[in-house]
């Protein structure tokens, strides 16, 4: 038996394991499920990597099932051991917080909290903090065996460097959520990424054995997302690629997505896209016939800026991407130079007033006073997007934008930010 929507979940590249495809193409034909995906609070913001098994619920919610959206505060307490190499650090009460409230704000920014099959977010934190160690171990502790967690690859992949109790004990809390999920909530399916398998499982195991034949429950994971070269997905020179606009800015995510490679943009479409197979077929015929166009990965990068961001912001990149391309830098704000000259070479001055042959020089921008003389002649250097012809000009108080930097292009597009203190 097949089913629509796990038909064009495959077609995405979006299903690695599931425990029982046809039982669950079943359930979804003859009904409107909920089904759950967690994330623990480990940082205040999600990156690029964490949101893949997000939007294949979102997927599932637009066919009419209902997402429950779980944020742990206490898994988070605990720390998943899957395929790490060593223990995680543990996090106070006070910075569990603060991570929550960052990660639920980027997931409201994904699901629809409003409709007739409005998402749900919840904290298993809620349904732990009154239950005791001893009542932990009694009703959960005795449904599996050491032997059966160990056999586990997340929990046996660190047998050898080691691993505390604490987060061996985590499948177990992790099942218990489904489990928990399972009679309050009606959830019938988690989705998470490949490396939650052991954890998924689990809670099916639970569920098995404190339910009877009649219960029904199945997982999905998602596959790692890799780059056609075989590279890491998701990072660039500065880290990861977050959600969280103060880590990366709308205008580096934009930047992201516009600079994936051919080679990627399609799967890329498919995966974190919520465009059509039609739409996507275009655009892959657009990158094979015209490919210097970049169509993909535009839409790509408006997308998920969009989605992410919200469009004034994607409207702000796509002007600072325009500013930086024509040159034409007065058409930015000071703070939209801020951010569109993060990552470019700085050289740090003094407030002083400087000849701007001597401050070329200073700054590395022209190899000596000679060059510098000749490509201020040539109108070769612009400050703050104005061509500069005068030898004798000096660089004061009136070049420095927010009273603390200069932006310096030499050429096309060799641009230098001098920082004032």
């Amino acid at each position: 038996m097949t089913n629509e929507l796990m038909e064009d979940l495959k077609w995405r590249g979006l299903l690695y394991q599931q425990t029982d495809e046809e039982g669950l193409a079943k359930l979804l034909d003859e009904e409107k499920i909920s089904l759950y995906c967690g994330t623990d609070p480990t940082a205040d913001s999600l990156h690029i990597g964490h949101i893949v098994p997000f939007l294949t619920l979102r997927r599932f919610q637009r066919h009419g099932h209902r997402p429950i959206v779980l944020v742990g505060g206490a898994t988070g307490m605990i720390g998943d051991p899957s395929f790490r190499a060593d223990e995680r650090q543990l996090l106070s009460e006070e910075q569990l917080g603060h991570n929550i409230a960052g990660i639920r704000k980027q997931l409201e920014q994904i699901f629809d909290f409003a409709d007739v099959n409005a998402a749900v977010m919840v904290d298993n934190k809620d349904w732990f903090k009154e239950m005791t160690a001893i009542d932990f171990l009694r009703d959960y502790g005795k449904l599996l065996s050491v032997n059966y967690m160990l056999a586990k690859e997340n929990v046996s992949s660190r047998l050898e460097t080691g691993i505390s109790f604490t987060e061996f004990s985590y499948m177990l809390i992790q099942g218990a959520d489904f489990n928990h999920l399972y009679d309050h909530y009606g959830c019938r399916v988690q989705v998470g990424g490949s490396d939650q398998w052991g954890n998924i499982t689990t809670g099916l195991e639970i569920i098995r054995k404190t339910h009877d034949d009649e219960a029904k429950a199945f997982g999905i994971t998602i596959p790692l997302v890799t780059k056609a070269d075989g590279t890491k997905f998701g990072k660039t020179a500065g880290g990861a690629v977050w959600l969280d606009p103060e880590k990366t800015s709308p205008y580096e995510f934009y930047q992201f997505w516009i600079n994936t490679a051919d080679a990627d943009v399609v799967k890329y479409l498919k995966i974190f896209t919520f465009l059509s197979r039609e739409e996507i077929g275009e655009l892959e015929k657009a990158v094979e016939e015209e490919p210097h166009l970049r169509k993909a990965q535009k839409t790509l990068a408006e997308e998920m800026t969009r989605m992410i961001h919200g469009q004034e912001a994607l409207d702000q990149a796509q002007r600072i991407t325009q500013a930086l391309f024509s040159g034409d830098l007065k058409a930015l704000s000071v703070s939209e130079m801020k951010d569109a000259f993060k990552d470019v070479p700085t050289f740090e001055s003094a407030k002083e007033e400087k000849n701007i042959v001597d401050l070329l020089v200073e700054a590395g921008i022209s190899s000596s006073k000679r060059q510098a003389r000749e490509d201020v002649t040539n109108g070769a250097i612009s400050i703050n997007g104005e061509r500069m012809t005068d030898l004798a000009h000096t660089v004061g108080a009136d070049d420095r934008l927010d009273d603390a930097f200069t932006i310096i292009r030499r050429g096309k597009k060799k641009y230098t930010m001098v920082k004032f203190s």
